[in-house]
């Protein structure tokens, strides 16, 4: 690829190769799929679908192509699917995006009263190849009790794929996903489970979930991480790994609770000789800035180093943007020199705006003053 050429996520995961790919496995075994037929309507309408509606048109042509009894157009779907992932595995094994329209097919054509059984056990192979965090939600609020219950047998399932799907289909915020009307309690049970899980593609989907609710409830999140080091069912370091993805959101807001679970208390320091580059800065430059951590206590202390930039918005209002710097353990008496160098280039997710920036520090979670800055455009 030049670097004229952008790159494009959909054309990466839905592409002629890929569609012909899914059209093979098919026709190998449901002899009558048209398959050249499918390939070619499939392809003419790619180059006016974003990601997610392609996989919607790959699912309606799908539809087009297998017989109308539901059943036994998913036991095709079911029969083309490639070997489940490696249950052996504890992490990247994500599968094809190919087999993406497959679940949402289910969500679209199997969610019933009649089907919900069936459509259910489906989702959970289908999820052994390709995750199905996104058509289960569907299934989350149409039938709550019963869809809330198979994943509660799911969570204790011997592959980890299964178990996955149990914390990541239910998750609060979920990107890219139907949002689901239950209550983010009616998982906590599921959590409780998982949290022990040997493997990281599942730990980390848990504590994914456990920041979503962080931003609805953080003192509950704080409560199930301090019972689960009680429990000692999962190993410390995993543990520890968890906690702090879990608080993540938590901590960049300088969350206390959060901050001393993770084992950052109140500070017994000073700021000194706080000092920045230059006064002016012109866009896609650096601003430099550099201060001292200065210990008044009298035991080492664990500090999480962060800094906060008040970025000039449209409206000549200030907007807070935090930014991870270190983490450093401070030895009683002594002085910790920081340096730190921040891009200041253009970027599709922020829009930057002349004016007046003020840099502020955050230390455990306390505040302390910086310095002010000019963007020039």
């Amino acid at each position: 690829m030049s670097d004229n050429e952008q790159f494009s996520l959909k054309d990466f995961l839905f592409n002629n190769k890929e569609v012909t790919l899914l059209a093979a496995k098919v026709k190998y075994v449901y002899p009558e799929f048209e398959d050249r037929v499918f390939v070619k309507q499939t392809l003419t309408k790619f180059p006016e679908l974003e990601l997610m509606e392609r996989v919607y048109w790959i699912r309606d042509c799908l539809k087009d192509h297998l017989p109308d009894d539901y059943k036994e157009a998913v036991r095709i779907l079911l029969d083309s699917l490639p070997p489940p992932c490696d249950p052996t595995l504890s992490d990247d094994d994500f599968g094809n995006f190919i087999y993406s329209p497959y679940s949402y097919f289910i969500a679209e054509y199997g969610c019933d009263k009649r089907n919900l059984i069936f459509s259910l056990k489906a989702l959970k192979q289908m999820t052994t190849r390709f995750s199905v965090e996104g058509p289960i939600r569907f299934f989350i609020n149409e039938f709550p009790r019963e869809t809330m219950a198979e994943l509660g047998k799911f969570a204790r399932d011997t592959h980890y794929h299964v178990r996955r799907l149990a914390s990541e289909g239910t998750r609060p915020n979920l990107p890219w996903a139907k949002k689901i009307k239950i209550s983010y309690t009616e998982s906590v049970e599921i959590l409780n489970i998982l949290h022990s899980d040997k493997t990281r593609y599942v730990t980390r989907s848990v504590a994914n979930h456990m920041n979503d609710i962080s931003k609805i409830d953080p003192g509950l999140v704080i409560k199930m991480l301090r019972v689960w080091r009680k429990l000692g069912r999962q190993t410390a370091k995993e543990l520890d790994y968890m906690a702090g993805h879990s608080l993540r959101t938590l901590t960049k807001s300088g969350h206390k609770g959060a901050l001393s679970l993770l084992g950052y208390s109140t500070n017994k320091i000073e700021i000194k000789n706080f000092k920045l580059s230059t006064s002016k800065v012109t866009v896609g430059d650096t601003v430099e800035f550099s201060f001292d951590v200065v210990s008044t206590g009298s035991k080492a202390q664990s500090l999480m180093i962060d800094y906060i930039i008040h970025f000039q918005k449209a409206s000549g209002e200030l907007a807070p943007k935090t930014h991870k710097l270190s983490k450093k353990v401070l030895p009683a008496g002594k002085t910790l020199s920081i340096n730190k160098k921040h891009p200041l280039k253009l970027m599709t997710t922020r829009k930057l705006y002349k004016g007046l920036h003020n840099i502020e520090l955050q230390i455990n979670g306390e505040k302390f003053k910086g310095g002010e800055f000019l963007l020039k455009t």
